[in-house]
């Protein structure tokens, strides 16, 4: 990637898996050029045509690690995803964003703690048998204690980020 005068921020999320999403990652982006960032949307990568579908899934893996490894910073839609925890992809990103050193803004709309997302018994057990963390956090205590911040929307959490890394 060029070198660009705005910091470079990853759109990591399900939003790719939309009806719109090519549309929903314009919108993104803008929202960043709004704010003075560039933004880095999975679908801006070239995918080979012809290709298997495991060389086609390796080739896009690999481009969207590429590009956590040239941004600037991540914000991570980690909304409930197929279920009542975010995208295991977005995880991933917000981990491999996280060990490089990069900042991860989140967003989500607000459901108050694990505990009070995810029914459970007395102990704290799930219908699974799994405890449900308690550490009053609204996310996984490894998402939600590693990331910068956090914000209801993508809207707020791109200002947000703006701002954070201007103060970097």
């Amino acid at each position: 990637m060029p070198p660009s005068p705005k910091p470079r921020i990853y759109l990591a999320g399900f939003d790719v898996f939309r009806a719109d999403a090519v549309e929903h990652g314009r919108y993104l982006k803008a929202l960043c050029a709004a704010h003075g960032l560039e933004g880095l949307y999975p679908f801006d990568n070239e995918v080979t045509q012809g290709l298997t579908a495991a060389e086609t899934a390796a080739l896009i893996c690999n481009s969207n690690i590429a590009m956590i490894e040239g941004c600037d910073g991540v914000l991570a839609n980690l909304n409930p995803f197929r279920g009542a925890e975010p995208d295991s992809g977005t995880a991933f990103e917000v981990g491999m964003a996280v060990a490089l050193g990069k900042p991860v803004w989140a967003y989500f709309e607000s459901a108050g703690t694990l505990r009070e997302q995810i029914r459970h018994d007395a102990q704290g057990f799930d219908a699974e048998g799994f405890q449900v963390e308690d550490f009053q956090l609204p996310r996984n205590l490894m998402l939600a204690c590693t990331w910068a911040g956090s914000s209801e929307t993508a809207e707020s959490g791109v200002e947000a980020l703006a701002r954070y890394l201007a103060h970097m």
